[in-house]
């Protein structure tokens, strides 16, 4: 017997998740915070994780860890949180416990690719609608969908991955009331609000059908894995019953304590790539051939003449970025750049300018 006479078509059709190589690279391509973690708070740190008892299992549903999330996040009291292994683990808690017979998840396209890849995993119909060819959100075309297909739960994403922008805030209200008509949730995913001027957190508690997904992995600890889903406990509740036992080890719980206890610093840090952003964005317009995509996340899209070419000759001066032109047709040419400390993003920029005249020279003398 193979592998094809009890995988599922959908499963064999997939491409695993693609993580590429990067050592020895100038590392743009993930949009991780570059900066390690504060110099004078590693001692501190080292003695917390020391102090972990891996002898024994972590608390399976750690209360201490949660009241240091909503603390550090205001977190309105009438909310409860969910912790995940990262928020792919809670999106994909989402979509196994809405995973009825012919049901669908629905997105927006370009969008935070996992959001298709678990729907398949879970065997959910996939509704992907596209953006205008700006990526802003085409809502008429979105609320047409609610209706016709009648989604299970719709993920957006604010800021967008992979674009970088905000939607219309009046916009997704519109969608979240859309879905209450037809028993649908809204997941507005944050995985970027430390970089971004609006937030949904103030109002989530005001809608019966919409929870909102954070992470703290832009904040500087994408090592730890740990992501948050924030909403009213009628949904939280059950969504509790398919998280696997201890899903959050003793060392990202202890890690978590006590970054959160510095947030200040992790948010000092986020300030300092905002204000990169300005700068970079500010450089790339003064760059024959390069036209950029507005941006409140830590990373900013631009489009090129030719991006496969453009991406390699990056690589070959060891800069790695993301190489977003094959991922979906509004996506053609176009290079995902995360920004990174003041010298990475120097550092790109020549790379970039350079590749695109020694481009642009050969193209005038063919």
């Amino acid at each position: 017997m193979s592998a094809e006479d009890r995988i599922r078509a959908e499963i064999r059709a997939l491409s695993s998740y693609h993580v590429q190589p990067s050592e020895g690279m100038v590392k743009l391509d993930a949009m991780e915070n570059p900066f390690a973690f504060p110099e004078p708070l590693r001692a501190g740190l080292a003695e917390a994780l020391a102090a972990t008892a891996l002898n024994r299992y972590p608390a399976a549903s750690p209360a201490d860890l949660k009241q240091s999330i909503r603390g550090a996040m205001h977190i309105p009291a009438e909310l409860e949180i969910l912790l995940g292994n990262g928020s792919d683990e809670i999106i994909q808690l989402i979509a196994m416990a809405v995973a009825t017979p012919g049901a669908a998840l629905l997105s927006v396209e370009p969008a935070f690719v996992m959001f298709k890849m678990i729907a398949t995993f879970c065997g959910l119909r996939y509704v992907g609608v596209p953006l205008r060819k700006d990526f802003s959100l085409d809502l008429p075309a979105v609320l047409a969908a609610i209706e016709r297909e009648r989604p299970a739960v719709a993920f957006i994403a604010y800021p967008n991955n992979p674009t970088g922008n905000r939607f219309d805030r009046e916009a997704i209200r519109a969608i979240i009331g859309s879905l209450a008509k037809h028993d649908g949730l809204a997941v507005i995913d944050e995985a970027y609000f430390a970089f971004s001027p609006d937030t949904f957190l103030d109002e989530i508690s005001q809608y019966d059908n919409a929870v909102l997904l954070r992470t703290v992995s832009k904040l500087g600890l994408a090592g730890i894995r740990l992501g948050m889903l924030i909403g009213r406990p009628q949904w939280l509740d059950q969504f509790d019953k398919l998280r696997l036992p201890y899903n959050i080890n003793v060392l990202t719980q202890a890690a978590a304590r006590f970054a959160l206890a510095h947030y200040d610093q992790l948010l000092a840090q986020t300030k300092v790539i905002a204000a990169e952003r300005e700068r970079v964005a500010a450089a790339l317009d003064r760059i024959p051939g390069v036209a950029r995509y507005p941006s409140d996340a830590n990373f900013i899209l631009v489009r090129v003449a030719d991006a496969n070419a453009t991406y390699a000759a990056l690589l070959s001066r060891r800069i790695l970025v993301k190489n977003t032109s094959n991922t979906h047709p509004l996506m053609q040419n176009t290079l995902r750049l995360s920004i990174g400390t003041p010298a990475e993003n120097d550092a790109l920029l020549v790379a970039l300018s350079t590749a695109l005249s020694a481009a642009l020279t050969t193209s005038i003398k063919s």
